[in-house]
């Protein structure tokens, strides 16, 4: 009777000890969440696949593990599929085909300022299910709508290099991006000004040596969705890189 006691005994303590365990870990969990909510997140931007003969993007975390990719085979494809370190579809970035009726004074209009009204905006449609219309698509509506800045139009702030707004019939945008992207030197705002996700060169811890353009720093501020944060980079690397 002495032994079966002691034996439930142990087996009490061990299961306390298991339970102790996992309130930790839930703990640790929980504190790594907050953290994450607290603090900005900065990412590692490489303007190249990791499949071989592909161009594309590949991002890593701070911890060194693969966040997202981007894997093109057709070098500018009219779709680009955002992508998870395991390759699952995140968002799908394209330009809209849009057909115009207009009369033939705004034609000529249009051709003497040289715009394109077809090539100033791209969208952001969540997964990789998007027609092949684009914003005709009648399964998905984009869930953002990204409007590039002409030049004619910037005496607005000639800072700013695009508009993003929630899905194609809003007129207010929800975030303005300034800067340039070519220099890699990028800040986003949010309706109240608030800095929501930056673009950085990145540089070596000595000496201050550049990466160059291929490598830079994806820097995004707390509470703010990182695949977003990436789905913008490919948008303004399509709109300001040949």
């Amino acid at each position: 009777m002495l032994l079966l006691l002691k034996s439930k005994s142990r087996t009490v303590h061990h299961y306390q000890e298991e339970q102790e365990n996992n309130d930790d870990d839930n703990i640790i969990n929980i504190r790594n969440n907050r953290i994450n909510k607290l603090e900005s997140i900065s990412l590692t931007v490489w303007r190249k696949s990791l499949i071989f003969s592909c161009k594309g993007f590949t991002v890593i975390g701070s911890d060194g593990s693969l966040v997202y990719r981007v894997d093109n085979y057709t070098g500018r494809p009219h779709r680009i599929v955002l992508m998870d370190g395991s390759g699952e579809p995140i968002f799908t970035v394209c330009r809209p085909k849009v057909y115009l009726y207009i009369s033939k004074l705004i034609i000529i209009y249009l051709t003497m300022f040289k715009l394109s009204i077809v090539n100033n905006y791209w969208l952001i449609y969540e997964g990789d299910e998007v027609g092949k219309d684009g914003i005709n698509s009648s399964f998905k509506k984009p869930i953002f709508c990204v409007r590039k800045n002409l030049s004619i139009m910037k005496f607005t702030r000639p800072s700013v290099i695009a508009y993003v707004y929630n899905g194609v019939s809003e007129k207010k945008c929800v975030y303005v991006i300034e800067g340039s992207y070519e220099h890699r030197s990028c800040t986003v705002f949010d309706e109240s000004r608030k800095i929501v996700f930056e673009i950085k060169k990145k540089e070596c811890s000595r000496g201050g040596v550049s990466f160059g353009s291929e490598v830079f720093h994806l820097i995004v501020r707390p509470g703010i969705d990182s695949r977003f944060a990436m789905a913008i980079v490919l948008l303004l690397d399509q709109m300001f890189v040949s």
